[in-house]
This record gives C-alpha cells, sequence and structure tokens, in this order.
C-alpha cells in the first residue's frame, strides 16, 4: 500500500511542478521544479523509494527511448548526419576516456573502471531539459534536431559503454579486443533485434486488423509493449536492450507509413505517449528529489570514500566534473562545425564561420538528465563476490551533482546565448509541401469521379451523385489552383487572416457548446463528440 501511495504522490509532483514553473515570475527550467518538489517529499515523508537499478532501467528507458526514435524527424536528422554522429559517437567516446582518466586522477579512491562508468553515464544530453530551460527563447529549429538526434544516439552509445564499465568493475578485467568483439555482438543483434520484433508486431497487427477489423486500445496496447518487448528479448540474449528500445523507435516510423492504422487511433495513441513521455521524465527528477536528502545525508560517509573529510570537497569535485564536460564539449562542437565547413566549402561558394555564440550555444545545450539518473542508478549495488560496488554513492552523488548544476548553469546562460540566435538557413519546404498536396488533390479528384461512375451505373441517378461529387471536387480544385498559381504575398496574408477568423469561429462554436451543455439543452455524447470536432478544427488551423 506504501508503495501504491507513493507513486501517486510522485505524479502528484508531477502535476503540480508543470504548473508551478508557468506560475514563477522567472524562467525556471520544470526539471528544477520537479527535483525541489522531490526533496520536499523526500523530507516530508519517512518512507523512502528503494530503488532497483534493473527495474528501474526497465520501467523508464525503453518507452523514453523508443519514442525518440519513433518521433526523432529523420529528414532533418539525415541532413546534419555527419555533425550528429560527431556529437554523439565521437564525444561520447572521448567523453568517457577523457573525463574518465581525470575522475580517477582527481579521485584515486575511485577505481578506474567505476570512474569509465561514471563518466559513461554523465556523457548523454537530455533535449527535454534543453526544451524546458529554452521554453522562452525558442531553439531554432535545426540546432533542435541536432540536439535531438545527439541525445537518441548518444543516450544508447553512452549506456552501452556504461555495461561495459560495469562489466569491467564487477570482473575486475577488461581486453579492448574482447571488449571490441563483444561491441559488435551487442551492437547489431539489438539493432536487428528491434527492428525484428516491431516489423513482426506491426504485421501481425495489420493482418488482425484487415481481417477482424481494428480495435483502437489494442493498437495502442501494441505499441506499448513493442519497447519492451525488444528490451527483454536483447537483455535475454545478451545483447544491448537500449539499442533495441531505439532501433524498434526507428523502424516504427517506417513501418506505420505501410501500415496506416485509422485516424482515431492514431490520434489517441500519440496523446497516450504524450502522456507516458511527460509522466517518465517528470518521475525521473521527481525522483532523483526524492532521493537527495538521502544523498546529502550522507555526504559525509560518502566524502570520506574520496580520502578527505570535509563534504565541500564533493561540490569540488562536482564543479571540476561540470567544466571538463563543458570544456570537452566546447572543444569538440568548435572542431566538429570547422570540419563540417571545410567537407562543404569550395571555391565558388564562400561560407561563414559560425558565430561563437552558435558555439557556445551548442556546449551548453549539453545539459545532464534523466538519462544520466536512470544510468547511474542502474550501477549494481555488489560485485560477484558478494561484497559493496566500489564507490557507488560516490558516483550517484557526483552524477546527481552534474545533473543539478548544469541544469542551473544552461537556465541562466543558455536563454542569453539564444536571444536573437540564427542558424544557417534550412531550404524552403513550401515547394514541396505544394507539389504533395497537388498531388494528394488530383488523387482525391480521381478516386470521387471513379465512385461516382461506379455509384451511376448500380443505382441510377446520375445527376444525383454528379452534384454531390462536383461539390467535394469543386474544393479540391480551388486548392490545385491556388497551389498553381504560387502564393504571393498577399494570398499569404489572406490565408494568414482566414484562419484567424476560423479560430475566432471555432472559439464562440466552443462557447456556445459550452452554455449549451451547462443549460443541459445537449446530451453529454453529442457534447463529446462535437468537442472533439472542434478540437480538430482548431488544431488544423492552428498548425
Amino acid at each position: 500500500m506504501d508503495t501504491v501511495t507513493i507513486v501517486l504522490v510522485l505524479l502528484l509532483a508531477v502535476v503540480v511542478s508543470g504548473a508551478v514553473s508557468r506560475m514563477l515570475p522567472i524562467s525556471l527550467p520544470t526539471p528544477l521544479v520537479q527535483i525541489a518538489l522531490g526533496a520536499v517529499i523526500g523530507l516530508s515523508v519517512n518512507y523512502r523509494v528503494t530503488l532497483d537499478p534493473q527495474l528501474f532501467l526497465l520501467l523508464f528507458l525503453p518507452p523514453l527511448l523508443f519514442l525518440d526514435g519513433w518521433r526523432i524527424p529523420k529528414d532533418e536528422l539525415l541532413k546534419d548526419v555527419s555533425t550528429v554522429v560527431e556529437l554523439a559517437l565521437g564525444l561520447v567516446l572521448l567523453t568517457v576516456v577523457g573525463m574518465g582518466l581525470f575522475i580517477h586522477w582527481m579521485i584515486p579512491a575511485m577505481p578506474l573502471a567505476v570512474a569509465f562508468a561514471l563518466a559513461a553515464v554523465v556523457s548523454p544530453t537530455d533535449p527535454i531539459a534543453v526544451s524546458a530551460i529554452a521554453a522562452r527563447v525558442p531553439i531554432p529549429k535545426r540546432m533542435m534536431h541536432i540536439l535531438e538526434g545527439e541525445s537518441l544516439l548518444n543516450d544508447a552509445s553512452g549506456l552501452v559503454c556504461l555495461r561495459f564499465a560495469v562489466a569491467a568493475a564487477l570482473t575486475g578485467t577488461f581486453s579492448a579486443s574482447g571488449a571490441a568483439l563483444n561491441f559488435l555482438w551487442v551492437a547489431g543483434m539489438g539493432l536487428a533485434i528491434g527492428v525484428i520484433v516491431t516489423l513482426a508486431a506491426t504485421r501481425a497487427k495489420a493482418w488482425v486488423t484487415k481481417r477482424w477489423g481494428e480495435d483502437t486500445g489494442s493498437q495502442i496496447l501494441v505499441s506499448l509493449l513493442i519497447p519492451f518487448g525488444s528490451y527483454l528479448l536483447a537483455e535475454h540474449i545478451h545483447a544491448s536492450g537500449i539499442l533495441a528500445a531505439v532501433s524498434a523507435g526507428v523502424t516504427m516510423t517506417f513501418a506505420e507509413i505501410s501500415r496506416q492504422a485509422m485516424a482515431v487511433t492514431r490520434m489517441r495513441r500519440n496523446s497516450v505517449w504524450d502522456t507516458i513521455q511527460f509522466s517518465l521524465n517528470g518521475i525521473i527528477f521527481v525522483l532523483l528529489g526524492e532521493q537527495l536528502p538521502g544523498i546529502l545525508g550522507g555526504a559525509r560517509e560518502t566524502v570520506a570514500l574520496s580520502g578527505h573529510a570535509e563534504p565541500w570537497w564533493l561540490a569540488v569535485y562536482v564543479i571540476a566534473i561540470v567544466a571538463g564536460l563543458a570544456a570537452l564539449r566546447f572543444v569538440w562542437v568548435w572542431a566538429s562545425l570547422k570540419l563540417t565547413i571545410l567537407r562543404k566549402r569550395s571555391d565558388a561558394i564562400a561560407i561563414q564561420s559560425p558565430d561563437w555564440r552558435l558555439i557556445a550555444a551548442m556546449s551548453l545545450a549539453g545539459v545532464r538528465g534523466a538519462i544520466t539518473l536512470a544510468g547511474v542508478l542502474t550501477l549494481p549495488l555488489a560485485l560477484d563476490d558478494g561484497t559493496p560496488f566500489p564507490a557507488r554513492d560516490l558516483a550517484i552523488f557526483l552524477a546527481t551533482g552534474v545533473i543539478i548544476v548544469s541544469l542551473v548553469i544552461a537556465s541562466v546562460g543558455l536563454p542569453m546565448l539564444l536571444k536573437g540566435l540564427a542558424m544557417p538557413p534550412e531550404p524552403s519546404k513550401q515547394a514541396e509541401e505544394a507539389a504533395a498536396r497537388v498531388a494528394t488533390a488530383e488523387a482525391a479528384i480521381r478516386a470521387i469521379e471513379a465512385c461516382q461512375h461506379a455509384l451511376a451505373e448500380t443505382h441510377g441517378e446520375a445527376d444525383r451523385y454528379a452534384a454531390a461529387g462536383g461539390r467535394v471536387m469543386d474544393l479540391y480544385r480551388e486548392r490545385i489552383e491556388g497551389l498553381a498559381q504560387g502564393p504571393s504575398d498577399a494570398m499569404r496574408a489572406e490565408e494568414r487572416l482566414v484562419r484567424e477568423f476560423r479560430l475566432v469561429g471555432v472559439k464562440a462554436e466552443r462557447a456556445a457548446l459550452v452554455e449549451l451543455a451547462r443549460a443541459r439543452q445537449l446530451g453529454s455524447e453529442v457534447a463529446r463528440k462535437l468537442t472533439r470536432e472542434l478540437d480538430l478544427s482548431e488544431a488544423r488551423h492552428r498548425g
């Protein structure tokens, strides 16, 4: 019963944190509010959450990484794939090796394998935390695409490095050649299992739907089970469950293209996944805050592991690690952007060097968040011989400090750097969108004409079908004519006004609907249906 109660309290804290972060007069990121509320919970109740590392990893990481892989814009990612790979793989390896050696040098009492494990968990970045920080200063789209792609890949690469570091700590041995071969198996089979499970699940779902119809609830449940199934199957054969969840999410994008679900299923599924993403990310930060009093309470014992007596040494270590991570990231981002410019430079085209603010913003955006916390909490409690895992509490404290300090620094500095910052321009997609709209409209007209003829031949009354079909086809022809002429400034301005007027109309319709429902002149079922139609109309016009 206590477990259920604490889960409900954590969920309530997630809900409250969103409201509090909007109410505050200063731009305070939601993750920091969630950490603070979690700390209040930790100080207010006697019950403590005991986190099982493996259970924590299973519950939180597969759905979050699956959703990242599913929703990340693939085309935008491919445009800057070289930069993303350099940040997500090269920077992670540099961070694990460089920061691992630095941490071991700074804290000799921490074994080298544990130092590498700590460096591995602080290497992944968290774009959700960055988005929360820059909520009032929008991040340029191209920069956000790079950060999302980097986060998706470095989550996997960082956690795979963590796996090898933990294995070295448990066994006391490490073989570079053995690790390379093991990495190929772990990564290759993990990726393959994610693809296989997703394709098998979606094809089976499509086969059942084709013969017996589609059930929205079961469709949503299948999408929820795919990341967990991929993860568990991969872990069962000692492959990477993390990479399996990521590849399952990426595969889901392409599987859905050929096996489309009903519109209502997609809308409800998106709502469910939005809720899951919001809840899981929030709970992770609230749990961090809930664990904070215990972590700080044991600070004196924890600092003793490092060979010092004063607790303020822990703050020195955290600041040193944050500074080291920032320096490595700044140098790597600068070198990566320089290499990108050199690759694209030609004699005919001179590409301007990136603004220093762009490099600083990309460096500062390397905020650590949910994945770092989830990773460090998965450190084993004991070695194979039963002795406590060396410096585990110290590693958790330092990782927690890195998360909080990086969030605070970025919340102060990132909005200032982002203000007025412009990324290199992206090619316009208006022509691509217009061509797609024309093609779909022409296909719709052909289908309506075929349906007209079929109905007229079967039932007669050709005039009635011609009139009804003509009304619909006129809408498509207007779209084609408007797009063929090309959108002028006047047409764009008129279109904006049309959208504004439609939104005004939708708002009035909604108010009238509410009044009818309050006056009990409208049944709840009809009110729900009309409300849904107004929601879709508003979403369409705002988009």
